[in-house]
């Protein structure tokens, strides 16, 4: 049995309804294995039909537990509202889909930070409106932004991406604020460098802009905390956690998970 479904870690997410966006892989994936584990029903977004059903194989061979898919451009208004059109009521919302690229202010034409704040910025803020409401109806329902420490950090090198996550910070711990007069809470999990895809292709970039050379990304990710980068599950069971109701007074905040990498000099 998982340590999740022992009587020692019951998260008392049986049956839940778990809508997680970027759910095919990476971080979103892993939120998928841990909500799965908790005995959660799934619904999977991402862009690509294909990847998605494989996801959703994988999950269904592990756990029985009910897996939709969904596929959908969630960077458009257009694919967020169909989205919501055909899952209106999940128990839980997991904002995780994004794909802000890393470089300096002149390295990034503007229609590809409109882009990335399409699907990241705008993307969660419009997720929160579609959603909150029937939340707030139910007078329940949890709203997990997975954001990223850079939005604590910032830094040049990853200019969008840092700005971005700022202004997601600011917005969930208002939205937070305010939700739990209805009975709803709404926090977020800043990942440091976890290991996934993302992880590689900002190390590429960040390589290009440090060295002139993608070839030493792995230059970029020496003097890591504890020798390495995070696990994807591990930023998943703590989303799980955090969503279930032994998390139930955590609200409004955004959970930092970077080592304790910020406060070294």
């Amino acid at each position: 049995m998982s340590p999740l479904r022992s009587a020692a870690f019951d998260f008392a997410l049986t049956g839940k309804r778990v809508l997680i966006t970027g759910g095919s892989k990476g971080i979103g994936l892993a939120c998928a294995e841990s909500f799965a584990e908790a005995g959660c029903d799934l619904i999977l977004v991402s862009r690509d039909a294909e990847k998605l059903a494989a996801a959703a194989d994988g999950l269904r061979a592990k756990a029985q537990v009910n897996v939709q898919t969904f596929a959908a451009d969630l960077a458009t208004d257009e694919g967020r509202e169909r989205l919501h059109a055909a899952h209106p009521e999940p128990d839980i919302l997991v904002n995780n889909a994004g794909a802000i690229p890393g470089g300096k202010l002149m390295d990034i034409p503007m229609p590809r930070w409109r882009q990335a704040w399409d699907l990241k910025l705008l993307g969660y803020i419009h997720m929160c409106q579609l959603y909150m409401p029937g939340m707030e109806a139910r007078k329940a329902g949890v709203i997990c932004n997975i954001i990223g420490m850079a939005g604590r950090t910032p830094r040049m090198g990853y200019i969008a991406g840092c700005t971005a996550n700022a202004a997601l910070i600011a917005f969930t711990s208002a939205l937070g604020g305010a939700a739990v007069a209805s009975g709803v809470r709404v926090f977020g999990i800043n990942p440091a460098a976890t290991r996934t895809d993302r992880m590689m292709t900002l190390a590429r970039t960040n390589a290009k802009t440090q060295f002139g050379d993608e070839a030493r990304w792995a230059e970029t990710l020496t003097g890591l905390p504890f020798g390495r980068a995070i696990e994807p599950r591990e930023i998943a069971d703590l989303a799980a956690f955090l969503c279930s109701p032994r998390g139930g007074y955590v609200n409004g905040t955004v959970v930092d998970v970077d080592g304790g990498a910020m406060f070294r000099g």
